[in-house]
């Protein structure tokens, strides 16, 4: 194992709540259930579940859920005994009560997130979390949009809320390798509590810049299996952990058993195959949340123009998760420059 690795991290499948977005947020109970199930068989230590949006997050904003996050969590809960079940609340969208039934329901592990330069909506968040006994992460969203040190001072903000491990999250897979590191590493220097990384795929870089993050000092990793996750998807878990067993990295992680799940359980429910495509690629290029990429897919269906169009401007104003109305409201002003007609 290289000296600059640490010894063991944490990973975290995050397939059926990343991955939701993908799907529509159509998830079946059954389907929920057989991807924890396999997770578990594979020892994958953490898996979150809930709405791609988080809790709450079920809405004609961001989507309407098939079944409610609950539901979801009660059957993730049942049919993975021996993994930490996790759920995403995003404040704003979730709320403290359904973290409570989130908890009641089964789930141990809380993560938090917020914009990257909102970590002070999530505190009483935090704070309510860790008094349920819950371990708690708190998420950075968009990280590429900020400095390592203002990323740093926001991390803070989470830390002294009670937040046991935070996050460098990579929303739009528009971190480059050195920017992962960087970002990490600042972190690490500012936090006595773990620091985690989440990337996305968008262009190429997702298990590239886990390992640069690992490198730089986060310990916990998320994935996704197949790679099932918004925009290109998130970094491939089964990759992940084949990576890191190479590496002398302890997971606890089946190798094989990551490789079947995503294989023989996950595989067969992707309504797409999961690629960098034209799409996928602007949306790291232009440094969006990967959740726009399928609503800008429908705007640009809807008004007769150019997803790519869409996503470029949407980047260019520097859109954040929340502002998903913006979607509509730069296709519809790209169609009027062009002349162009909804539905032509």
């Amino acid at each position: 194992m290289a000296d600059n690795y640490p010894a063991r991290v944490t990973l975290v499948d995050v397939s059926l709540r990343d991955g939701s977005h993908a799907v529509r947020h159509q998830f079946t109970e059954k389907q929920v259930a057989q991807v924890a199930a396999a997770l578990d068989a594979a020892r994958v230590p953490v898996v979150e579940v809930s709405h791609g949006d988080g809790l709450g997050g079920s809405s004609l904003q961001y989507g309407f859920s098939r079944q409610p996050d609950l539901e979801w969590v009660r059957a993730a809960v049942e049919h993975a005994p021996s993994t930490k079940i996790a759920v995403l609340l995003l404040p704003g969208i979730g709320t403290r009560q359904e973290l409570k039934q989130a908890r009641d329901a089964g789930a141990q592990v809380a993560r938090i997130a917020t914009h990257c330069t909102e970590a002070d909506i999530a505190e009483q968040h935090i704070e309510l979390a860790r008094e349920m006994g819950m371990t708690v992460c708190g998420f950075l969203m968009m990280a590429h949009m900020i400095s390592p040190g203002e990323l740093a001072r926001q991390a803070r903000i989470m830390e002294k809320a009670g937040a046991h491990v935070v996050y460098v999250v990579d929303s739009a897979g528009a971190l480059l390798i050195e920017e992962a590191r960087e970002r990490v590493q600042a972190l690490r220097d500012a936090l006595d509590c773990e620091v985690g990384f989440h990337g996305h795929n968008n262009l190429g870089l997702g298990v590239a810049n886990t390992l640069a993050a690992m490198e730089a000092g986060a310990t916990w990793l998320d994935g996704s299996l197949c790679g099932l996750g918004a925009g290109a998807g998130n970094t491939q878990l089964e990759v992940l952990v084949a990576v890191l067993d190479r590496l002398g990295v302890e997971t606890g992680v089946s190798v094989y058993g990551a490789m079947d799940a995503a294989e023989d359980v996950v595989k067969p429910l992707l309504p797409r195959p999961i690629v960098i495509d034209r799409d996928a690629l602007v949306i790291g290029y232009a440094g969006v949340y990967s959740s726009f990429l399928l609503h800008a897919r429908r705007a640009a269906e809807r008004f007769g123009v150019e997803v790519r169009d869409i996503l470029v401007e949407l980047g260019r104003r520097r859109t954040v998760g929340g502002q998903e109305d913006q979607i509509i409201q730069v296709a519809y002003e790209i169609a009027q420059r062009a002349g162009v007609s909804p539905g032509a």
